[in-house]
């Protein structure tokens, strides 16, 4: 396949690197805008993002590897990151990884055949006073899951449905 940035993009390519003094600072931006468009940021589309942005192939592999936000291999339209962090794993992080895999027939690593979801065993989100968690193709995350609120969670993104933000509330202590 071969991947291209259409008038738009380049457009918006040219607004980011006007943000930074030098254009190293842009490729993280324009590695978003890439994946965003083309689903991952496998070595063919860092190979475009390096030419567009006239850098070396070396310095864009580096930045797209280093962070794992960055998809370097095609992923489902949804991707399901649970967390299995320490805080996670003791308040069943595992146990709603596994039922996320049990549930969509995949194990981590893997997409569903018809493309909707990957599921992705990650490290801390930083949320550890939620969990366990997961957070839904690098954007929001669903708290404190149980099972029932993975069926509701999954049920909704097959009715194109993204996750609502979700107010959480944090007890008062008293400070005497």
């Amino acid at each position: 396949m071969t991947y291209e940035f259409d008038k738009d993009d380049l457009k918006k390519i040219e607004q980011i690197k006007a943000k930074y003094p030098e254009v190293m600072p842009a490729t993280l931006p324009v590695l978003w805008l890439a994946q965003e468009k083309f689903g991952h940021v496998e070595p063919d589309v860092q190979r475009l993002v390096a030419n567009t942005l006239d850098l070396p192939e070396a310095h864009v592999h580096g930045v797209a590897t280093f962070y794992t936000q960055y998809y370097k291999k095609k992923k489902g339209k949804h991707v399901l990151d649970v967390c299995t962090c320490l805080s996670c794993q003791l308040c069943g992080g595992y146990d709603i990884l596994h039922y996320i895999e049990e549930k969509l027939g995949i194990k981590a690593g893997e997409t569903t055949d018809d493309g909707m979801f990957s599921v992705e065993e990650v490290e801390c989100l930083g949320a550890c006073g939620y969990a366990p968690m997961l957070q839904v193709t690098n954007d929001k995350y669903v708290n404190h899951l149980t099972k029932e609120k993975v069926d509701q969670l999954i049920d909704n993104l097959k009715e194109g449905k993204d996750p609502e933000y979700e107010q959480i509330e944090m007890p008062l202590r008293n400070v005497d």
